[in-house]
């Protein structure tokens, strides 16, 4: 079995849950996947079967979400899994005044994460170093937000805003609820959270747990369409796949990961792209 799924992963388990499942049900020798999910998350958690496991890292970075955030509320962990640390009614608050904030988070911003996250910090997760003592310091990073659009808002004591995002990878939905509300003065906490796209995959497309036996695994040469590919004639594809470096074009499209492909459209291995004097050669980037 090689190739990938689209799983639409459902609340109350955690990614590593997920693999377990998918391991158990089509008997695989391996499986992983490609960006976790938090257990009260739910939509696309796409999965690696077999060999592809060393194909995650190839998988385009672009992620989409639906974000429902509560305002008036903040929580340990900036979503509703955690313990409520404060709470302030915000009836006067407004759809149009959030609106006003949206701005600030997108484009290249830089991000606290939640204290509780997977992020590690000397060889350990920084949700064992915050419940092993009081004070985490937790690094800035910067992240790269796309998009953000108002679905719907839902007014009362302490409203919620539905929000639309297109982000980068290393994002935390988590940190942009808390961060919004913080700057709508009344604080804010995630309250919902569907992953819609991931890896190039949509949520639309996946399969719940009673239907991957029913589905065929996404071959890698549709998964990794985004990258360049270079095409071998059979003699050089049979070269290259006894470990052999293969002599190409320099007027190709390059890249540091090249997908190879024989004539046929069958997907060997990942390459990548060495100069040796005024030869330009294909060498072995992962080898099955």
């Amino acid at each position: 079995m090689f190739g990938f799924l689209n799983l639409n992963k459902p609340e109350g388990m955690t990614s590593h849950d997920c693999v377990a499942k998918v391991w158990r049900i089509l008997h695989a020798t391996r499986v992983g996947h490609g960006g976790t999910l938090d257990p009260a998350a739910t939509g696309v958690l796409p999965i690696a079967v077999g060999k592809a496991t060393r194909l995650l890292q190839f998988l385009p970075e672009n992620k989409a979400y639906e974000a429902r955030i509560r305002f008036g509320v903040r929580t340990t962990t900036d979503d509703l899994e955690g313990e409520i640390i404060a709470t302030s009614p915000a009836g006067e608050l407004t759809c149009e005044m959030v609106k006003t904030l949206l701005s600030q988070f997108q484009g290249t911003i830089e991000q606290v994460p939640p204290v509780y996250s997977a992020i590690q910090r000397g060889g350990k997760r920084l949700y064992e170093l915050a419940r092993a003592v009081d004070s985490v310091e937790v690094p800035v990073r910067t992240v790269q937000v796309s998009k953000i659009e108002v679905l719907a808002w839902y007014p009362g004591e302490f409203p919620e805003i539905s929000v639309a995002i297109a982000c980068g990878s290393g994002t935390y939905i988590r940190a942009i609820a808390r961060d919004l509300g913080a700057a709508a003065g009344v604080g804010g906490t995630l309250a919902a959270l569907t992953r819609t796209e991931s890896c190039g995959m949509k949520l639309a497309d996946s399969l719940t747990f009673e239907q991957l036996g029913s589905h065929s695994l996404i071959a890698p040469n549709m998964a990794l369409q985004h990258l360049n590919v270079v095409t071998l004639k059979d003699e050089d594809a049979r070269r290259w796949c006894q470990g052999q470096k293969i002599a190409i074009s320099a007027n190709q499209q390059l890249s540091d990961s090249l997908k190879v492909c024989g004539e046929d459209g069958r997907f060997l291995e990942m390459g990548k792209v060495t100069n040796l004097s005024s030869t330009t050669l294909l060498i072995p980037k992962v080898v099955f």
